[in-house]
């Protein structure tokens, strides 16, 4: 098996965007062609859960490898839900570490405001089990709830350790050009004032508007190659070094324990195994923070700390730009934005950013190897990914 590099990346703002979604996924892939010098590709891999619905756009790939005049290149869509992003380089990843091609492409892209939001709330809700759950009114964010009250019964999470997640993330999207929002907010603004109520009400009790990731537009890209192409572009090496993948029930009510999330657990396990690391030597990391419970709860699962202490290091501090691990520099899917399909390219492409040493003012110090964990469903079927910067 090849060793797979990461040559170019590109994205856009996650934010609203008034372009045709084929023009929205191909920006960043000029970005990054323009990025590694690079203007020829092998195969084009697309991930997008919603086009076909949301935007009346069927055979993505294909408009987007053609808009981007990069035919006869091979196209192909990737749909994993939520996850479709970090599925779709796992597939580019195998096209180079097999030898199937030599340079790969792969873009995440969506269009969610093209409909309103109750629209893109039931857009999302398909996710869930269609005859246990979905025909029962559940959406994604009752699921997190009930999740949310469990977890801080079991372990004594409070609303206060998820306003502190919502304050981080916020305070890290400050500094990221592309997040979403970029609004500083304060656990006293969003939890303790007179007006907290007002300006932070509940979504689906204990989860409150702020606990919430937006919905987003945007795109972002990473092109995958072989060492050698890799070296030649004279960027520094970033080597994508693991690749792991696992599913759950599809139904939550089915699991055994509702407060473990197995599937991250398992993937967080085979990505580490196949990169030859351990949780103890990542230096920053993305979670997939749809609501701020996941990420508490995602970064025990994969190994950062002890089942129910995730709460206790981010109190510490150890979470936030520079204390000991910081997670979600970008601003993580709650400030950063979460724009389905793109949000498993976007993590990488942040990732890739601080192993190169360009992230600016949100800069890891020293980051050698990177991680993110894009959660499909309510955790039904995950993707995680580590990344090495090699000499």
């Amino acid at each position: 098996m090849r060793e797979v590099f990461v040559a170019g990346i590109g994205i856009t703002s996650f934010t609203r965007l008034e372009y045709p979604l084929v023009e929205i996924a191909a920006y960043p892939g000029l970005m990054a062609l323009r990025d590694c010098g690079l203007n020829k590709i092998d195969q084009l891999y697309v991930a997008n859960m919603g086009a076909g619905r949301v935007n009346h756009q069927t055979g993505l790939a294909s408009a987007v490898v053609d808009n981007l005049s990069l035919t006869p290149a091979g196209a192909d869509g990737i749909e994993n839900g939520p996850a479709s992003g970090a599925s779709a380089i796992k597939q580019g990843f195998m096209a180079v570490a097999s030898g199937l091609h030599d340079v790969v492409m792969v873009i995440g892209a969506e269009r969610m405001r093209e409909v309103n939001n109750l629209e893109a709330t039931d857009f999302v809700a398909t996710l869930t089990h269609p005859m246990a759950e979905y025909i029962y009114g559940v959406t994604l964010p009752s699921l997190a709830g009930m999740f949310t009250r469990l977890y801080m019964e079991k372990y004594g999470v409070t609303s206060r350790h998820l306003a502190m997640v919502a304050v981080k993330n916020h305070q890290h999207a400050m500094d990221n050009f592309y997040a979403h929002i970029h609004e500083p907010i304060t656990i006293e603004g969003i939890l303790d004032s007179p007006e907290a109520s007002t300006n932070n009400p509940y979504v689906a009790d204990p989860l409150r508007f702020y606990d919430c990731c937006p919905v987003s537009d945007g795109a972002a890209c990473l092109i995958l190659t072989t060492a050698d192409i890799a070296r030649k572009t004279g960027k520094p090496l970033v080597r994508l070094a693991g690749v792991g993948q696992a599913t759950d029930t599809h139904s939550v009510a089915d699991r055994k324990e509702p407060t473990d999330l197995l599937a991250v657990r398992e993937a967080a396990r085979k990505s580490f195994e196949m990169a030859g690391v351990k949780p103890s030597d990542v230096s920053v990391a993305e979670l997939h923070d749809a609501f701020t419970i996941l990420e508490i709860v995602e970064s025990e699962e994969v190994g950062f700390f002890p089942k129910g202490q995730g709460h206790i290091a981010l109190a510490e501090g150890a979470t936030k730009l520079g204390g000991k691990l910081p997670i979600n520099p970008s601003g993580g899917l709650k400030a950063k934005g979460h724009p389905v399909g793109a949000t498993g390219v976007g993590q990488a492409h942040e990732i890739v950013l601080q192993l190169r040493g360009e992230a600016g003012k949100r800069q890891v110090k020293n980051a050698k190897v990177g991680f993110t964990c894009n959660f499909g469903g309510f955790g039904n079927n995950v993707v995680c990914l580590t990344f090495v910067k090699e000499k």
